[in-house]
């Protein structure tokens, strides 16, 4: 029988397992990697076009909730989303394995595992993963990033594009939600590096004791889990750019051992005293006021000299009103094709709805809010109501507000909906009952 050709990781603490899982899919697949630990994961990526992934959902003693298995199922689709992954887990545990598949995971298996169910389970995952990886090639060719119109905007990608070019670090400053892994993103596909790796580290959900075998990596026997040599994520970088988000976050007592990584450009392994070459590009960014933790004495100013060798500013959505509208537009094509769907389109209405709401969460709330909405709409179109945008106690109460007739409409258009019945009415548009009486007055709705 011919093999196929795949490239098949099977991850589990448990050697026999791996030895049972590679002995069965040899005689079916190409190329067979085994992990004894999910920290291997990433380089193995790194080095090989990986089609599936056999994941176990539990690897410490003591901790069977699957957490750890979401974990690294959430860390394969940001470092290869078109490899496809299987979760493993015991009859027991079937709902952590679902909660999986919501969030990527193709499908799951249960150990002991019957070996046809096995086979056919992976056998549909290397098709499913050919199919992302043609989707893949495209999407690399044809990465769109939305700019906008607006003067702040238009400033910052300029200087992105002309730091991209360069070796220089950069810190992009911007609140949450307004882009700025995208725009890493950006500056690394713009770069010599785009290439080569583009490692995103969340410095913010990094405990302190992780700091540094995430970051740094660790010699088999530095602690007590350590039992295989494992790169951090600096080594798994190389050659590439590794993105610091928040690294605002990252405590006073650690801040010390970064700046002598990017120093020295060498990361020494926890275990070890040999320190090993970095051929590293550094972007970071964060939220906070990062000049005033320095005033502050929270961060150190050496370490803030070292990242932002080129500083960018990326504005809130408050900031750039003009690029609201069409930005909900790119978004809501993006969302659409995910979803493999056409012709979606907002209604006549949403447009001035869209530029009044806060957005205080930024592009990523409107990421949410469009993805919902896409969801619960009817007939490929959007109305302000599948968005959750009315907000009506923000809009001024008087007759020459442009949105009043909007308003009066959809407190019309609800009130008809519920036969009049106003405390269905006022859930629906996000009013309390008392508010809903006072605009029924105003727009003198009362006969409905």
């Amino acid at each position: 029988m011919r093999k196929k050709q795949a490239q098949i990781l099977v991850v589990d603490d448990q050697e026999e397992i791996l030895f049972s899982a590679k002995m069965i899919l040899k005689k079916h697949f190409e190329t067979i990697f085994t992990a004894n630990s999910p920290k291997k994961i990433i380089s193995i990526l790194n080095e090989n076009e990986i089609n599936v992934v056999l994941l176990d959902m539990n690897y410490r003693i003591g901790f069977e909730d699957g957490r750890e298995g979401i974990h690294w199922l959430k860390e394969i689709k940001t470092l290869s989303p078109q490899t496809i992954v299987i979760l493993m887990t015991a009859f027991g545990k079937i709902d952590t394995a679902v909660e999986g598949i919501k969030i990527g995971a193709f499908d799951y298996v249960l150990k002991p595992w019957h070996n046809e169910r096995l086979l056919e389970t992976i056998d549909k995952a290397v098709a499913e993963s050919r199919k992302n990886t043609k989707k893949t090639i495209i999407e690399k060719t044809e990465k769109r990033y939305f700019t906008g119109t607006s003067i702040k905007i238009k400033q910052a990608y300029s200087m992105a594009e002309k730091v991209a070019r360069t070796e220089a670090n950069v810190l992009i400053l911007g609140e949450n939600g307004t882009g700025k892994y995208v725009f890493a993103e950006f500056i690394h596909q713009n770069s010599e590096r785009k290439n080569q790796p583009f490692v995103h580290v969340d410095l913010g959900s990094l405990s302190d004791n992780l700091f540094e075998s995430e970051l740094f990596g660790y010699a088999k026997g530095a602690f007590t889990d350590a039992k295989t040599d494992t790169p951090g994520r600096f080594e798994t970088a190389q050659n590439g750019t590794i993105f610091l988000d928040e690294i605002g976050n990252i405590p006073l007592h650690l801040q010390s051992k970064l700046l002598h990584v990017l120093q020295t450009k060498t990361v020494t392994r926890l275990g070890e005293s040999k320190a090993r070459p970095l051929n590293v590009r550094i972007i970071a960014a964060t939220n906070s006021d990062i000049k005033t933790e320095v005033k502050n004495k929270t961060f150190r100013e050496d370490l803030l000299y070292r990242i932002n060798t080129m500083e960018i500013h990326l504005p809130s959505l408050r900031e750039r009103k003009d690029d609201i509208v069409p930005m909900a537009d790119f978004i809501l094509e993006q969302i659409a094709e995910k979803y493999n769907q056409t012709d979606w389109h907002f209604e006549d209405n949403v447009a001035p709805y869209l530029e009044k709401y806060p957005w205080k969460g930024n592009i990523r709330e409107m990421e949410n809010k469009i993805e919902r909405a896409l969801i619960l709409a009817d007939n490929n179109t959007i109305s302000v109501q599948d968005l959750d945008i009315l907000d009506f106690e923000e809009i001024q109460e008087n007759d020459e507000n442009p949105l009043s007739e909007m308003e009066r409409n959809a407190i019309e258009k609800a009130l008809f909906k519920h036969h009049g019945n106003i405390s269905k009415t006022a859930e629906e548009l996000g009013l309390s009952r008392a508010a809903l009486y006072r605009r029924i007055e105003k727009y003198d709705l009362k006969n409905i």
